[in-house]
């Protein structure tokens, strides 16, 4: 305890430290702010009493997302999902289209910035679609204010800029985290969101086995959040590391391998190098045949398929969903992992791996192990994405503590997280004081090899 009192006071001394977390949080409490402020045209009365009666299953899930403001018919209401949705379209056509595939791979820092800047645009057309989809959602749960009933085609329009502007606004705040502030803007965006419902979920999971005198359960309950949270931090962390050698040249009449440090270099493949990418990648896919899905319903004719996935405890959507993740966790690895860009690196090092050619030989060992190592990340993420779904309908957990006991939720949590705490450490850690992470230095921040200077 007397480490970490000292750790905090470290970081409260270092000013740049200091100002770019106040910055985050200042940012965080605009945006939890937005969550609250009502859509002008809606009853909020109605709203709650419709979806106290209707709500749960995926409603409840995107409503996580975005901190309440779903179901509260908030200005913050879409959340940064259109943004994320418009990143997917993006990675994807850069697959697929040359010229896409030019500005990600050769176009350098005026690529990116045309990337950023169609993701954009894209990302307010999504909200154009996303938006007037829930508008109609409103109107049908009877939410609209009677003043507003004769109005229609206003509340229309006037609402669905609002949606936009907010979900902009909220992008802009999350690129603001990222450049001034501290870890990744959109991520925190997500997680302060989800962290918003936690403390609801929990009591009222806490007072229901309380009430059922199931105390044993409880406590069962969370020892294997603590085992599933052990074995996600373990996966996020795990990392395979390729032993390297320099070639010796003559100095003078002595030979000399460089680098002299006295200590082993590696090239440091993380088992789960997309991180949580995939698991949003995945979600925010699932989202658009379970919205079609809540418009076919059996009864009216349409797909009980598509119907099913709008309940995240289905075996249907499980399936799906697990498979999304899989395949995800390769895209993403694929597009952060370059094998060609770590031989060529080697080569301009003069450096090798033992036993390996250098050049193509080499790109091809690295592309192997890191399939290898990426297929058992692939599926342990699929597997933790669906905890929830088992929790709910073997345990009897209630749908808003599920959430955490796995899935999404605690995925991007621990992920975030992480993340966070390795970018204080490594501020820490220039400035020779201990890290948050002491224990973790070897896999985490102070990864010594070639991964960090690529």
């Amino acid at each position: 305890m007397k480490k970490l009192i000292t750790t905090l006071q470290n970081i409260w001394k270092i000013k740049e430290l200091r100002e770019r977390i106040l910055f985050t949080l200042f940012i965080l409490a605009v945006y939890r702010f937005g969550c609250f402020v009502v859509l002008p045209g809606v009853d909020a009365g109605k709203l709650a009493a419709a979806t106290a009666s209707s709500g749960g299953g995926l409603l409840d899930l995107i409503n996580a997302f975005s901190g309440g403001a779903f179901l509260g018919a908030a200005v913050f209401a879409l959340g940064i999902m259109p943004y994320i949705t418009a990143s997917i379209i993006i990675q994807l056509l850069g697959f697929a289209v040359p010229y896409f595939q030019r500005l990600q791979q050769r176009e350098g820092e005026s690529g990116r910035k045309k990337i950023t800047q169609i993701t954009r645009w894209l990302t307010v057309a999504i909200c154009l679609v996303q938006g007037s989809g829930y508008l109609s959602y409103l109107d049908a749960q009877g939410a609209i204010a009677a003043g507003m009933q004769n109005q229609k085609t206003l509340f229309y329009f006037a609402n669905l800029i609002i949606l936009c502007t907010g979900t902009v606004f909220a992008m802009w705040l999350g690129e603001k985290i990222t450049d001034k502030g501290i870890g990744n803007g959109i991520s925190l965006l997500i997680t302060i969101g989800i962290i918003a419902t936690l403390p609801g979920a929990l009591a009222f999971e806490i007072t229901s086995q309380f009430e059922k005198n199931q105390i044993v359960m409880l406590i069962l309950e969370f020892a294997a959040l603590f085992a599933v949270v052990v074995a996600t931090v373990l996966i996020v962390q795990g990392v395979r590391r390729i032993p390297i050698q320099f070639a010796k040249r003559m100095v003078g009449r002595s030979s000399n391998a460089m680098p002299a440090t006295g200590n082993r270099d590696y090239i440091p493949l993380k088992v789960n190098a997309a991180g949580v990418m995939p698991i949003i990648f995945a979600q925010a896919l699932m989202f658009l045949p379970a919205a079609v899905g809540n418009y076919a319903s059996p009864e009216g004719g349409g797909s009980s398929f598509l119907s099913s996935l709008s309940d995240f405890t289905s075996w249907q959507y499980n399936i799906i969903y697990f498979l999304l993740v899989v395949i995800f966790t390769y895209v993403y690895t694929a597009l952060l992992v370059n094998p060609t860009q770590y031989a060529e690196y080697l080569k301009r090092q003069n450096a090798f791996i033992p036993g390996i050619k250098p050049g193509k030989n080499t790109a091809d060992f690295i592309d192997s192990t890191t399939s290898r190592i990426t297929l058992p990340g692939s599926i342990f993420l699929g597997l933790i994405s669906i905890l929830p779904a088992f929790a709910v309908n073997l345990l009897g957990i209630n749908i808003g503590f599920a959430m955490f006991f796995g899935g999404t939720s605690l995925l991007i949590l621990v992920a975030v997280v992480l993340d966070t705490l390795q970018q204080i450490d490594s501020h820490l850690l220039m400035r020779k004081y201990d890290g948050l992470v002491k224990s973790g230095r070897g896999k985490g921040s102070r990864i010594q090899g070639i991964g960090a200077s690529m």
